[in-house]
Order: structure tokens, then C-alpha cells, then sequence
């Protein structure tokens, strides 16, 4: 009772590497980002954000109701299934992805990027991590080669919540195989793929995760 005459709750607590740079964050909301959008107009190009993720058909990762020292219990394939996807968001709504599997490699990276130009018209910025994959040398040749067609920018080390993309997949591990496990002869990777289509068909659950408090430095 004393806690919550203070205004105290109980609340699960964010986690932050330790390796953060707050100076460089607040340079990237401040100015480097502005200065990315800046050039993105005055180019015509477009401004997507970048990420990976992966899946297992065994986690369980949303929440249940449950009397009160029952745990409830949630029926999973004994069978381990894993599948690894990438995905771009753009502020107007735009979405791209890909499933895949295993780790994320400087070809497999490459070759992503090659079916994300295609067809391209506009420039494309895309903003990312500094995964090693994503600053391999076979990437930079790639992207010199497209002759200011496709340029990357890397986010501030150790500072996920800057990416409107986690939300994505924040939203794709509440939703989805968490609400609804699979069940026998079912595809993780195919359930995935259907996930990720429902996503891109609806633009304005694409464009709300652009509202988050951590990405609201982010102008369309």
C-alpha cells in the first residue's frame, strides 16, 4: 500500500547493454537521422528500416489467463522447428520480407538486397545494424555498384528500440504461433510466411509501429 501511495508499481524493466552510447543515440535522433530524411527528399528516395529476427516452434511467448497457482499449459510440437526472417518497413506503409534458414551470412544478405532492388524505381535508403554481415565487403562493392541507387546506414551500436522494425517483430511474437501454437503436420515456416502476408496487406498496422515512444523521431 506504502508503494502505490508513492506511485510504485510492479513492472518488468527494460533491458540495455551496458555498451550504449547515449551521446551517440541522441546524435542519431537529433541529427543524423534529420540529415538522412533530408537527403531521402531532396532525392525522392525512399527510407526503410532493416532487421532480422527468428522463430521457434516450441516458444511460447505471449501470456494466458489461469486460475490463480495453476499454471495453464499450452500444447507444443515435441518436433523442433526453427525458421530465421528479414523485414523492411517503411513509415507510408511499405513492407518487405523474407523467410529463411539459419543465421543471416554476407551472401544471403546480398542476394536479399539484390530481390529488394528489383524492380526499384526509386532510390532506396535503408537503415540497419551493424551486423557483420551487413558491412561485409561483398555488400559495399554491391552497393557502390548501384550508383547512389541503394545506400545504408548503420544504427548506434547496442540500440534496438531505434528501429521501428523490432516492433514488428514484437508484434509477429504476441500474435501469430504465441496465440495459436501449431498443431501436428503444420509448417512453422509456412505459418510465418503467412504472418509476415498478413502484415504486409495492412498498411495501417505497418504505420503504427512508427508510433512507438522510441521511434517517434522518425518523420514520414
Amino acid at each position: 500500500k506504502l508503494l502505490a501511495k508513492l506511485g510504485l508499481t510492479q513492472q518488468k524493466p527494460l533491458t540495455r547493454a551496458y555498451q550504449r552510447d547515449p551521446a551517440a543515440i541522441e546524435a542519431w535522433k537529433h541529427d543524423t537521422y534529420p540529415s538522412i530524411a533530408r537527403r531521402a527528399k531532396k532525392r525522392g528516395a525512399e527510407i526503410y528500416f532493416w532487421d532480422e529476427s527468428g522463430f521457434r516452434a516450441d516458444a511460447v511467448q505471449g501470456r494466458s489467463w489461469g486460475v490463480e497457482g495453476q499454471t495453464p499449459i499450452v500444447a507444443v510440437p515435441g518436433q523442433r522447428q526453427s525458421v530465421s526472417a528479414a523485414s523492411a518497413v517503411n513509415a507510408k506503409g511499405g513492407f518487405w520480407f523474407a523467410t529463411y534458414k539459419g543465421g543471416m551470412s554476407a551472401e544471403l544478405f546480398l542476394a536479399m538486397l539484390k530481390m529488394l532492388m528489383r524492380h526499384r524505381k526509386k532510390p532506396l535508403f535503408l537503415v540497419l545494424d551493424s551486423l557483420p554481415a551487413h558491412k561485409a565487403k561483398i555488400v559495399k562493392n554491391y552497393v557502390a555498384s548501384t550508383n547512389g541507387k541503394l545506400e545504408l546506414y548503420f544504427l548506434p551500436g547496442y540500440a534496438p528500440e531505434l528501429n521501428p522494425d523490432e516492433l514488428v517483430w514484437n508484434y509477429m511474437k504476441r500474435t501469430g504461433t504465441a496465440k495459436s501454437p501449431l498443431v501436428a503436420g503444420d509448417s512453422l515456416h509456412d505459418r510465418i510466411d503467412a504472418d509476415l502476408l498478413k502484415i504486409q496487406k495492412n498498411g495501417p498496422l505497418i504505420r503504427s509501429f512508427f508510433r512507438g515512444e522510441y521511434v517517434a523521431y522518425i518523420s514520414d
